[in-house]
């Protein structure tokens, strides 16, 4: 008589994506912020405001090399009539600007005869002068919650800033099985080099059991990808659930739609598809939003909006991210449902469709998320 298999994982209901969404947002919390050197706090995420306690500059200063003066001296002034300016003095720039004057002449508006300046031109008043706190003024300069780019710690540093409060979350990513598979490793490297671009500390547990990675107690969250299906050999739904408390198991994204979501503790746990393009779709929708909640990162997600050259048909009840590709102002999608590896080679952009949409037509604007 034949035997009849069931998986310990079987999907009973798809959880919808707002649904889950929201479920992260409320079980989550950002970790523990920590000071680091300000030139080790690039791309990551600020915990506390930067308050800058004095203006800067905290003087006038020349903006060019030429002649500080008082600019109501030039009003009149022209090659025909040169109007003399007593007191103008020669000062190079960054040097603080004398009580007296209010500007600084190129060094071609002003003649020099027998000792004695003459302005040729009128200059304006502030012309070539940075005011006493153009740069900085008191209170907060750089909020809380956004992430540290390089123009930022440049002018933080010329401000005497030399350290940051952060959030740097880390990221344990790991296979549900132990041997190595291309597809799924391919599938981790991309989700690592996103982890270390959103500001988390990506650390892959190559070749180790799955239960060394959930157990890291080092670790703020783990990622898990591959055995999240009802086959033989799947089984991170099964560990994620008897290492914490399963949240959901089947999630109303396509593709994706296996992927689970556990706490342990006070550390999430996203188990993703072995397909690449279910792998990286749910780890654009999940992941990304489950590192964002670490970080305490509240930057809304960079959007670019583009035309379709064809449409895009979806089933309603399920929400969907197409692969497409852009090229100026339009937008090509590329596959939906299963997405082959060479269109997700050439794809630099997902369209998410909502859960309540049968798609968009031909020349329809929609709005472009990131790659990938």
């Amino acid at each position: 008589m034949p035997s009849h298999f069931q998986s310990p994982q079987r999907i009973a209901r798809l959880t919808p994506l707002d649904d889950l969404l929201a479920r992260v947002d409320a079980l989550v919390p950002p970790v523990a912020p920590r000071n680091i050197k300000l030139a080790a706090a690039l791309g990551r995420t600020l915990a506390r405001d930067v308050i800058i306690t004095e203006t800067l500059p905290n003087a006038a200063l020349a903006l060019r090399d030429g002649w500080a003066l008082r600019s109501d001296l030039t009003i009149d002034a022209s090659s025909y009539a040169p109007a003399p300016i007593p007191g103008a003095q020669w000062i190079n720039a960054g040097e603080i600007l004398p009580a007296d004057a209010d500007a600084v002449a190129p060094l071609d508006v002003v003649l020099t005869d027998e000792g004695e300046a003459q302005a040729i031109a009128p200059v304006a008043p502030s012309e070539g002068v940075l005011p006493a706190g153009s740069d900085f003024r008191t209170g907060i300069i750089l909020a809380s919650g956004r992430r540290i780019r390089p123009v930022a710690i440049a002018a933080l540093t010329c401000a005497g800033i030399s350290e940051a409060a952060v959030r740097e979350p880390s990221v344990q990513i790991t296979r549900a099985r132990e041997r190595a598979d291309p597809v799924i490793d391919g599938a981790i490297g991309c989700i690592a080099d996103a982890v270390r671009r959103l500001g988390g500390i990506a650390v892959i547990a190559d070749g180790q059991p799955l239960e060394h990675a959930l157990n890291n107690q080092a670790a703020d969250a783990v990622i898990v990808v591959g055995g999240t299906g009802t086959g033989r050999n799947d089984g991170a739904i099964t560990a994620l659930a008897s290492h914490g408390k399963l949240v959901a198991h089947g999630i109303g994204l396509n593709p994706g739609d296996s992927s689970g979501f556990a706490m342990m503790g006070r550390r999430p746990a996203l188990a993703l598809p072995g397909r690449f393009d279910a792998a990286l779709a749910a780890w654009h929708m999940l992941g990304r939003h489950i590192v964002g909640r670490l970080a305490g990162n509240i930057e809304p997600l960079l959007l670019r909006s583009a035309r379709l050259t064809h449409k895009v048909t979806s089933v309603v009840g399920m929400a969907e991210l197409v692969p497409v590709r852009c090229a100026g102002a339009c937008a090509t999608p590329i596959a939906s449902g299963y997405v082959p590896l060479g269109a997700m080679a050439e794809a630099n952009g997902w369209l998410f469709i909502k859960a309540e949409s049968e798609g968009h037509p031909a020349g329809h604007e929609v709005m472009i998320r990131p790659w990938p």
